[in-house]
């Protein structure tokens, strides 16, 4: 555990904003494995920043840690700060990529940004840092493509 954690086992509020969000990290306890640890946000909100209607989406985070995994409590947190933020699809699908990036500086991470119609057109966002470390088990993200009621 680590003394820099400010939030894991006390009252913390959702920030006002994604930019607000403290992402906390902790030791990888097995930083000599490649392993793949993954987060699955099937509920995550935003909004649109130009009707401000809410959008919807289901995103998959994989990432192959180095030093450092994600503090999940900040990471719901921070997830849960896109409420009220307004931003389109691409935007929210990369910025929370990159943010993990920075904080943790894995050996790989791809995240899936699946999100639901509006105006008829899902839209899907998938980006990852490059290729994955040899010999690592990536699994399928296992989220259907859109069919609507076909």
């Amino acid at each position: 555990m680590s003394d820099d954690l400010t939030q894991l086992g006390k009252a913390a509020a959702i920030p006002a904003s994604p930019e607000e969000a403290r992402l906390e990290r902790v030791a990888n306890p097995h930083p000599d494995v490649d392993y793949v640890a993954r987060f699955t946000a099937p509920e995550f909100t935003s909004i649109c920043p130009v009707t401000g209607q809410p959008d919807f989406a289901h995103l998959v985070i994989d990432y192959v840690p180095d030093a450092w995994i994600v503090e999940s409590k900040s990471l719901k947190l921070y997830l849960s700060a896109f409420r009220n933020h307004g931003a389109f699809h691409e935007d929210c699908t990369i910025a929370i990529a990159k943010r993990l990036v920075d904080l943790l500086s894995p050996k790989w991470l791809r995240i899936g940004g699946y999100w639901y119609p509006r105006g008829g057109i899902p839209i899907d966002v998938f980006w990852q840092t490059g290729e994955p470390p040899a010999g690592v088990w990536i699994p399928d993200q296992g989220v259907a493509p859109y069919r609507g009621r076909g």
